[in-house]
């Protein structure tokens, strides 16, 4: 640790700060600036002119501090001195489009009644930031990382809606897209007027030859709408690395100003309000020959560096990873080795999304078990962030290394679960719609709402019901923070809008995007309607979460039961669950999952489910709990 040159940071940091809370500043300083320090030297260190520019990041970053208002200073202050705060709070997140949930961000406003009166305590509203015209791959394809797009409102919108929020206790989570910008971002549009400084933004090649050498062993995102990695760029004569689509390039996080650029967009973010990063595309943003060119050593530096700065900063803050990744590459993303308690709070357990749906389409859960068994315990502070459906597609490369462990053959195995869950195997009752998987023969990702996938849709019956329950509350019963995609709630299907119908034919995960169901938006308290049923199942789990029983920061464990159709977890000393996932009723012995005498019923999706007969309807679960 160079001393002298931290000492010189500290100087830089707080330059004018205000007395009253001079101490404070100093404090958070002494704590977690050596940490960011490291992190960037690791980095940057060698790099020429790397003093220089690591004080001016401490002035920029000093500036920022200053610059947080009163009322999120005082909520910094509550969330150090209980940094477990997101999780004992049992929180429920809820995701939406902002258009499609509110019509803008002043509409999202108007519905946070509904969202308190649902029991959500975290709001994910996808990207709403300024996106170039045209295309825009759901908005992810950032123009502005300091304009609210136009037909959703303003920053000061932003601003209100954050406040509102708050009083409702309820947490701001905004996408910060890491890995790229869009065509038409000021820093692109300089780099295309030959501005050296923008360029090195920016990976750029004046021939394949490069190029030709990384798609070797890089991966394709969107291997049918956009194969391959590289763009070439006219007016640039270069190739343009553009790992998802040709209108997103890449940011060089090797360049130092690239990493000062996106850290001041999140912190200017974070003082409007927004409590939650998600940090989307997070593998991907370190680049070496010869490797995949995802989860590097450096992106899990990089991220440490954030959270350094975000401690620094504000504190308050959450850094949630978006990593679609092997559940074998999930954990480092909370913090591992060098790193542990120091990178992101929440990630996402894709993992378990993918073989949970495997679970339902086989009617085992051997793979469910085995991917359960081998996730490590979480470091402290962190947490799973554990979900049904969300706007992407079920990703199910995230279960190769899981599947070939268990001696199967990925292509079999999930492509049959696919087929089971796209309505294409005898005896389906899914209905969700193949993504980017060419011929039947590439197994690549699955779309469509829950309702779809689980038959409720069109059927609407109990057992329909029972199925939907079953996902999610596997879902609320493993997870830190569990998250509710738009819709669900209400049990709506598959996206079939004719105004939707041109987003759809050319990317299918608009299936999962429909806008908020008003006809079932007045039915969510009538039971006779399929909108109130799935409303009041989301409820009670939503209720029995809230249990003293439960505990968030206890681990999973899974419970021998010698039955593959079921899935017996506990979670703590009072809290247990049976899960069948099969199409038949299955006999449970509760004193062998010692969950007998002393334990009541907290919650049941069949009438009959928690009775001690021992027998478990089809698709049902139950929930047990000790006083």
């Amino acid at each position: 640790m160079d001393t002298s040159l931290l000492a010189r940071a500290r100087q830089c940091f707080l330059a004018e700060a205000d007395p009253a809370v001079q101490a404070e500043a100093t404090g958070r300083f002494d704590r977690h600036a050596p940490r960011l320090l490291h992190w960037l030297t690791a980095l940057y260190g060698r790099q020429p002119m790397f003093d220089a520019w690591l004080l001016s990041l401490c002035t920029t970053l000093g500036t920022l501090a200053r610059a947080r208002p009163p009322a999120l200073r005082e909520l910094d202050r509550e969330r150090e001195r209980d940094p477990d705060w997101f999780i004992h709070e049992k929180r429920v997140g809820y995701c939406a489009y902002v258009d499609r949930f509110g019509g803008d961000l002043n509409g999202v406003a108007d519905r946070v009644d509904y969202l308190e009166n649902l029991g959500v305590g975290y709001l994910h509203l996808l990207p709403f930031l300024r996106a170039r015209s045209g295309d825009s791959d759901g908005g992810f394809a950032v123009a502005s990382f300091e304009e609210v797009e136009p037909a959703l409102g303003s920053m000061g919108d932003l601003e209100r809606l954050a406040a509102r929020l708050r009083e409702a206790r309820i947490s701001l989570c905004a996408d910060l897209v890491l890995n790229h910008v869009a065509d038409q971002h000021p820093w692109a549009l300089a780099a295309t007027q030959g501005d050296q400084h923008y360029r090195s933004y920016f990976y750029l090649f004046s021939d394949r030859r490069v190029p030709n050498r990384y798609e070797q062993t890089v991966a394709q995102i969107f291997p049918q709408t956009a194969p391959g990695n590289f763009t070439h760029n006219d007016v640039l004569r270069s190739w343009v690395w553009t790992t998802f689509y040709p209108y997103q390039w890449d940011l060089n996080y090797a360049y130092p100003p690239v990493f000062a650029s996106i850290a001041s967009a999140l912190l200017q973010l974070a003082n409007r309000g927004v409590e939650i990063f998600r940090l989307d595309s997070a593998p991907f943003l370190w680049k070496r020959l010869g490797t995949s060119c995802t989860n590097l050593p450096e992106v899990h530096q990089i991220l440490s560096a954030l959270r350094a700065m975000v401690d620094l900063v504000a504190p308050g803050v959450l850094l949630k990873a978006e990593a679609i990744v092997a559940s074998t590459d999930l954990l480092p993303y909370l913090g591992v080795g060098e790193t542990l308690g120091s990178e992101c709070h929440l990630a996402y357990h894709s993992g378990l999304m993918a073989a949970s749906w495997t679970a339902l389409s086989e009617g085992r859960t051997t793979l469910l078990r085995q991917l359960l068994d081998s996730t490590p315990p979480l470091p402290a502070h962190t947490g799973w962030m554990t979900y049904v459906r969300c706007h992407d597609d079920i990703v199910w490369g995230v279960l190769r290394s899981d599947v070939e462990a268990a001696g199967d053959d990925f292509t079999q195995r999930i492509g049959a679960a696919a087929a089971f869950l796209e309505g294409r195997r005898p005896g389906s009752f899914g209905h969700g719609v193949a993504f980017q998987s060419a011929d039947g023969h590439a197994v690549h990702g699955t779309n469509g709402m829950a309702s779809a996938l689980v038959g409720l849709d069109s059927a609407g019956n109990a057992v329909a019901l029972r199925r939907f329950a079953l996902m999610y509350g596997l879902a609320f019963a493993v997870g830190t923070v569990p998250l509710l995609y738009m819709g669900d709630e209400l049990a709506q299907p598959n996206n079939e809008a004719d105004e939707d119908a041109a987003l759809i034919a050319l990317d299918s995960r608009w299936v999962q995007r429909p806008r908020l169901d008003l006809a079932r938006l007045q039915q969510q308290l009538d039971p006779s309607t399929i909108a109130g049923k799935a409303n009041a199942a989301i409820k009670a789990l939503i209720a029995a979460r809230h249990d003293p029983a439960f505990d968030p920061q206890a681990s999973v464990e899974t419970l021998a039961c010698d039955n593959e159709a079921l899935l017996a977890i506990r979670r703590g000393e009072r809290f247990m669950a049976v899960f069948n996932f099969s199409d038949k009723p299955q006999s449970v012995d509760w004193s062998r999952l010692h969950a007998g005498d002393g334990w009541t019923t907290l919650l049941q999706t069949a009438d009959d489910a928690g009775d001690d007969t021992g027998m478990l309807p089809a698709w049902a679960m139950v929930w047990r709990k000790k006083p």
